[in-house]
């Protein structure tokens, strides 16, 4: 809990959230380390609804969440289980809202809406139903990373979206969350105008090296599924030549017949094996969105520090207004101060005097603001870079269990189609 203070996201409320039926001790809820300690989450269910009105009809696909206390010290919470449907856009706000929020932490991103990366027979449709699960698989993993952070998980809004049913969209946006978010306008004026746009650049370029490879797996990935599908299914033709031979060559029907039987196991067994590639797809894919979100901390960086080279700028500016003037020199060759200086002349010893009082007032709150800006941003910059290294981590063990299992499966289905193969052999070997 030490460190969580010390980061700028910390906020007690957010700590320890205030829920309907909250009967646990909160402080129970605080101390843990996660969500995912005391609580069981997952996404379930998945179902096609229909809201007709007056001007269009309005299809879409909710999300059954159910949440279930596993901890006995922490059974009162909300009786212990809770179950609600959620729709995708509903997911969206949740995760705007973590993103807006936790400027500094890499929020895990929501599955593709449209399918990409995908080989030319499997489903994109979003109303599929190969689709909607892989889909509601990407959701739940999406609540569990989130439930897994040690601050995102006790963010009561987070716990609210598993287990308030009515108004919780009312509850986001009363936090006025949206205007908070930097403007398009100013990311795009720090990302060109920084001084020191150096400190995050390494991560940048992390972000883009970790998309262009993972981008690059899953076409290469995809050509190979369609080369795969098209092998496989040649020998779908095989299968019928073999059965229409076996028709005429009486002598050989029975060994045809086994062979072509052998030849439809193979050619049908690509299907299942490409649906199950799919899925570490998806878990690729997952890792090419969170190329954004690093991106998107990237960013916010850039709009801190934007803010603090303005603040340095308006205190250096003042700094150097005030000297001229206590030189008794313009402040500057175009300046209206030096145009008006010689249209009407020169201000009075006690005009000067008090534009030197003002301008030190000014400056004393301009350095007032520099230091406040130099403290944000060095704990922005301390608290990313900590969720960085988390996320650097979290990626090297996922990816290694993706690489590992998905090595596992080709072996598994290699050895498949091997014996197919050795059973074919021995009936063309009797014929």
């Amino acid at each position: 809990m030490a460190d969580e203070e010390n980061s700028p996201d910390y906020c007690p409320e957010k700590i320890t959230p205030e829920l309907n039926d909250v009967h646990a001790d909160k402080s129970k809820i605080a101390n843990k380390a996660n969500l995912l300690q005391w609580m069981e989450i997952t996404v379930s269910e998945p179902e096609k609804r229909t809201n007709a009105s007056m001007k269009m009809q309005d299809t879409f696909i909710v999300y059954l969440i159910e949440t279930r206390v596993t901890d006995e010290n922490m059974k009162g919470f909300n009786d212990g289980a809770t179950s609600l449907w959620r729709r995708y856009s509903e997911f969206e706000l949740l995760r705007n809202y973590l993103e807006i929020m936790y400027p500094t932490i890499v929020i895990p991103p929501l599955p593709e809406k449209k399918a990409s990366y995908t080989w030319q027979n499997a489903a994109t449709d979003k109303f599929d139903p190969e689709f909607i699960e892989r889909r509601r698989a990407a959701l739940e993993v999406f609540l569990l990373r989130v439930a897994a952070h040690s601050i995102l998980s006790k963010d009561k809004i987070f716990l609210g979206f598993m287990q308030q049913d009515a108004g919780w969209k009312d509850t986001v946006y009363n936090t006025d969350f949206q205007s908070k978010a930097d403007s398009k306008l100013k990311a795009i004026s720090a990302s060109f105008r920084l001084k020191k746009p150096d400190r995050f650049e390494e991560v940048k370029n992390y972000a883009n090296e970790l998309q262009a490879n993972i981008s690059n797996l899953l076409k290469i990935r995809a050509r190979m599924a369609d080369k795969l599908y098209g092998i496989h299914k040649v020998h779908g033709n095989y299968a019928r030549v073999f059965g229409e031979w076996s028709c005429i060559e009486k002598d050989m029907a029975e060994p045809l017949q086994s062979a072509g039987h052998y030849m439809d196991v193979l050619s049908s067994s690509i299907d299942p094996m490409l649906e199950e590639e799919e899925h570490f797809a998806d878990q690729l894919k997952e890792y090419l969105a969170f190329g954004d979100a690093l991106r998107s901390v990237c960013r916010k960086y850039e709009c801190v520090q934007y803010d603090l080279e303005k603040a340095e700028d308006t205190l250096s500016s003042k700094a150097k207004e005030r000297d001229m003037l206590v030189q008794g020199k313009p402040a500057g060759a175009f300046s209206i101060t030096g145009m008006k200086s010689k249209i009407f002349g020169s201000d009075t010893p006690e005009q000067r005097d008090l534009k030197i009082k003002q301008l030190e007032e000014q400056i004393k709150q301009a350095e007032i603001d520099v230091k406040q800006a130099t403290q944000e941003t060095q704990l922005h910059v301390q608290s990313a870079l900590k969720d960085i290294e988390r996320f650097q981590r979290q990626k090297v063990k996922d990816l290694h269990d993706i690489f590992t299992n998905y090595a596992i499966m080709q072996i598994k289905q290699c050895k498949k189609g091997i014996a197919i193969w050795t059973s074919a052999k021995d009936c063309f070997a009797k014929i």
